[in-house]
């Protein structure tokens, strides 16, 4: 089943493709490579469920990603983009004692198999405050539509927590052309709150072969959570990327 945030945002991507002429220019950026996870702290219920480590006391595989920008020149220095970057991990083990999840209990010795999934869908909007023949730096506002989920099965018994919701973010972004066809970024949208937090940062080098392709190698960390009396949740995801940027 497709999802309806995939829907509206591949909608509203195909009309600002069908309209790109109105702008000053625009670019497709497709990145990926391999994700291992740092810690997974799950409990659910927050306020009486089960501490459970989805990359300690289960086994958390490594796994491809895929991630998908569209931006949109709206000027000499304001950018629209919209980004999707699903993600799923899945872990498997046999837990040394019982645990109450989501409102099911699962019990000792039974092999267990989780699945976190962690999809975002997210609208940026960047000012460039400051470009010269070396340094060029942004600011700006992200939106983002988080759809995850945190399952477990041991095949007797399934229990899944959903949820979709809104969450704002800054964005940032500093770029240093070191070398004429070499440089260096570090970019992302992050911020904290009483009730969690969210960064999302990729620092990595490219290379421009040519005035409308870069190439870039990099490692993005991914980390955050919530702790309320529904939810605790934190994990932390390393990257190791690699993108192209297409500019048209």
């Amino acid at each position: 089943m497709v999802k309806p945030g995939i829907v509206s945002l591949s909608t509203t991507i195909l009309v600002i493709l069908a309209t790109g002429s109105a702008f000053a220019g625009w670019s497709v950026d497709i990145e990926s490579g391999l994700a291992s996870s740092g810690y997974n702290d799950v409990r659910i219920p927050g306020s009486t469920g089960s501490d459970i480590s989805l990359s300690e006391d289960l086994k958390a595989e490594s796994t491809e990603f895929v991630r998908l920008r569209l931006a949109i020149d709206l000027g000499d220095r304001h950018q629209l983009s919209f980004l999707i970057a699903p993600f799923t991990f899945e872990s498997t083990g046999t837990l040394d004692r019982d645990i109450d999840f989501n409102g099911t209990r699962f019990t000792t010795g039974v092999p267990l198999r989780s699945r976190y999934r962690f999809d975002s869908y997210r609208v940026t909007y960047q000012y460039t405050w400051l470009r010269n023949e070396r340094l060029t730096a942004g600011i700006g506002f992200t939106g983002k539509v988080r759809d995850a989920s945190i399952s477990l099965d041991n095949g007797i018994v399934f229990s899944e927590k959903t949820n979709t919701g809104f969450v704002p973010l800054i964005n940032f972004a500093f770029d240093w052309r070191f070398a004429s066809k070499l440089g260096l970024i570090l970019e992302g949208d992050a911020l904290a709150a009483p009730q969690g937090r969210a960064e999302d940062v990729l620092l990595a080098i490219y290379g421009v072969p040519s005035n409308h392709l870069r190439l870039r190698l990099g490692y993005r960390i991914l980390e955050g959570g919530a702790d309320n009396d529904e939810v605790y949740t934190f994990a932390l995801v390393h990257y190791l990327s690699a993108g192209i940027t297409w500019s048209f």
